[in-house]
């Protein structure tokens, strides 16, 4: 079938993005389901920052690409073998999928999963197939087109999308479509980090650093988690000011010089647990150096990948820190998004506030721009 997708072909191009149009909005033709594979129809889509990412080139990627992995969708064909979904069940697409048999899926960490992510480095799905194509060049799989790769399994910027069953989580149906592509990133990785990778108790301290959509959502969980104290750290104020909206106990600027000396005063010494949600070295040495002795530091920002970052060693003996990484929020995806949404009907864990436009497809480009500046938190893409 022939579909609108977005279609990036070259990283790097230059800002504004209105101006250099990286992503071209094309016809391209999408092969059906083979067996465990799905035929989703797409309704929201949000930009994410790991979108804009493979855009400038700090996460390269196979190109050329179908971006965009962080949507709710329908189904609307099941593949071979695929009987645990229905057609007109409600999706959210996960941008890493799990094989399920791994060693680390056998152990309950699907988002480690070792072919899960070597298909995603591949651009491809979950076995290494693809079913993408343009509508010049040479065929691949049967496709008359030349190969388009899929973004992290899901190449979820288009109309349509045929992805790996292992790539979706059913959601209840009454979710509206805008809210619900938020659980399939933002809210899983952000909420995720908190109850998953760092597991922080109630009745702590905490700071997030960096307010994107994936910031807010931790911070978002910290307050539903019971801290006792939540101090938003970013360079915004525009973000500053929603976090005291929703409820941040204090608000730091990350450029003021003495931003590291004030978050330590206002919490005592130091917090228990620091979140770094803004992908790049300087958050991250900021985010440690706020946390009290006996604390621990989880980033999930995801920089580029030659970025590097010298750390006192001896702080993580003598004063017994701990360092932890998160994943798609170290997240079961069969079990945290339906938990999380539940979390959200209860008007606990409030992410419709995180949404800053509904755009079309059509605007990605300026989009890109405005997510760049650090304008929005999360802008979604109607597609129906």
């Amino acid at each position: 079938m022939r579909v609108k997708a977005a279609v990036l072909r070259q990283m790097g191009l230059p800002l504004p993005y209105a101006q250099s149009q990286p992503i071209a909005i094309e016809e391209v033709e999408l092969a059906p389901p083979a067996q465990g594979e799905v035929l989703l129809r797409i309704h929201a889509a949000g930009l994410c920052h790991s979108d804009l990412s493979a855009i400038n080139g700090d996460r390269p990627w196979p190109m050329p690409i179908v971006i965009g992995h962080e949507a709710a969708a329908e189904v609307v064909e099941l593949g071979e073998g695929v009987t645990d979904l229905a057609i007109g069940d409600h999706v959210v697409l996960i941008f890493r999928p799990s094989c399920g048999a791994c060693a680390s899926c056998s152990v309950g960490r699907p988002a480690l999963c070792g072919p899960g992510g070597e298909a995603n480095a591949a651009g491809a799905l979950l076995g290494g197939y693809r079913r993408l194509a343009s509508v010049r060049g040479a065929g691949i799989d049967g496709l008359a087109g030349g190969a388009l790769h899929h973004h992290l399994g899901c190449a979820a910027f288009a109309e349509y999308a045929t992805v790996s069953r292992r790539s979706v989580v059913r959601i209840d149906s009454t979710l509206p479509w805008d809210e619900a592509a938020l659980f399939g990133c933002a809210v899983i990785t952000g909420a995720g980090a908190v109850y998953n990778t760092a597991r922080m108790e109630a009745g702590s301290r905490v700071a997030v650093v960096g307010l994107g959509g994936v910031g807010f959502a931790s911070l978002l969980a910290t307050l539903a988690g019971g801290a006792r104290q939540v101090v938003a750290v970013d360079m915004l104020e525009s973000k500053l000011e929603l976090a005291r909206s929703l409820g941040a106990s204090a608000c730091v600027n990350a450029s003021d010089p003495e931003a590291i000396a004030k978050v330590r005063d206002l919490t005592g010494g130091g917090v228990d647990y620091a979140f770094e949600m803004a992908g790049n070295v300087a958050a991250l040495e900021l985010a440690y150096r706020i946390t009290a002795r006996g604390g621990t530091t989880v980033t999930a920002g995801l920089p580029n990948p030659a970025a590097r970052w010298s750390l006192q060693a001896v702080s993580l003996i003598a004063e017994e820190r701990t360092l932890k990484g998160s994943y798609v929020g170290s997240c079961v995806p069969v079990r945290d998004v339906p938990r999380f949404i539940a979390m959200y009907r209860q008007g606990v864990l409030p992410v419709d506030r995180l949404l800053s436009e509904r755009i079309r497809l059509e605007d990605i480009n300026p989009a890109l721009d405005r997510l760049a500046r650090g304008e929005s938190i999360r802008q979604v893409m109607m597609m129906s």
